[in-house]
């Protein structure tokens, strides 16, 4: 059976927390998907983005407010700080477990958001209270911006660069478009992904077994499930024990170590550090197939990296 959106929204909250509340609300009524209405003054953007921390911040205008989101492939769509959103109409609230705790969300609309030349109309977002991760940051963030906003997008995040190059890909276009910086493919791999309920799927292989990750730009450690197999966690030096923090008090110990030996695409990585707790809550959330990790900050972060979201492909640069 398929969770609720505050069940993700919870999870989300814990994963934005790794490097590292209701509130009345009048209805709105039955909010139908369809989809934002989508228009841009170009169909190429390049975005610049702030990094506080781990976390990639772009500038956004939500109606009338401007402020920083956080750029997140981890949330379902557009989430909204209730902090600076709250005199919207919402839905009743509702609460969703997660990794470290619960967090209550509500369901709005916003008539107009603007991503640099990217104009969405009549989106649905999620309203929920992002005030720990504004402390743990020193940055007020308005909020989130998730699959459902990228959707009809290719994106190549450079980190050195500090920027992100959008393309708006038009149906004609569909099966055909590439950007001029995949000309030379000498210069970077190819990996195929998955699209499952607005969330990015990639397989890994670890001694000869197939692992499922979630890539979230906007978790800012990777994460190794705490109930793969012994075989597994040889390949894993534990390092230290950390805490992990969600929306309320509550704390959740995991293990941080560096696995070794893992293989994306043609790729070899020799060690990448990963936070080891149990993603249970996560699987149930995303209502998939158990996730056996996910793939932050800490891998993202190692080359330029891109996304095509049509075609269900990912280019990490050599």
């Amino acid at each position: 059976m398929k969770l609720s959106r505050a069940c993700q929204i919870a999870v989300l909250i814990a994963v934005l927390s790794f490097g590292s509340s209701g509130y009345a609300l009048s209805p709105v009524g039955p909010i139908i998907t369809i989809g934002p209405i989508i228009s841009s003054d170009s169909v190429n953007c390049i975005i610049p983005f702030t990094r506080v921390g781990n976390l990639i911040l772009i500038r956004a205008k939500a109606d009338t407010a401007t402020g920083f989101f956080v750029l997140d492939t981890g949330a379902p769509g557009l989430v909204l700080n209730i902090t600076y959103f709250r005199h919207y109409p919402a839905s009743a609230p509702t609460e969703g477990g997660g990794i470290t705790g619960s967090a209550t969300s509500s369901r709005t609309l916003v008539d107009s958001f603007r991503l640099g030349p990217v104009k969405y109309s009549h989106v649905e977002a999620d309203l929920i209270n992002l005030g720990h991760i504004e402390n743990s940051k020193g940055v007020k963030i308005f909020g989130l911006l998730g699959m459902e906003l990228l959707a009809r997008f290719e994106m190549i995040i450079d980190y050195g660069a500090g920027v992100i190059y959008l393309h708006l890909i038009g149906k004609k276009e569909s099966s055909v478009y590439r950007s001029p910086q995949l000309s030379d493919t000498s210069t970077y791999s190819t990996i195929p992904i998955d699209i499952e309920d607005g969330k990015i799927i990639v397989y890994i292989y670890l001694k000869g077994k197939k692992l499922k990750f979630v890539i979230d730009s906007g978790a800012e450690s990777n994460v190794l499930d705490s109930r793969l197999p012994d075989k597994v966690f040889q390949q894993v030096e534990i390092t230290r024990k950390v805490l992990l923090g969600g929306s309320g008090s509550h704390k959740v110990e995991a293990l941080y170590g560096d696995i070794k030996g893992l293989r994306i695409g043609d790729m070899d990585i020799a060690k990448l550090p990963v936070l080891i707790t149990n993603l249970k809550s996560l699987c149930d959330a995303y209502n998939t197939d158990c996730l056996n990790g996910m793939l932050g900050f800490d891998f993202l972060s190692l080359h330029k990296i891109g996304f095509n979201f049509v075609n269900h492909k990912m280019y990490i640069w050599k």
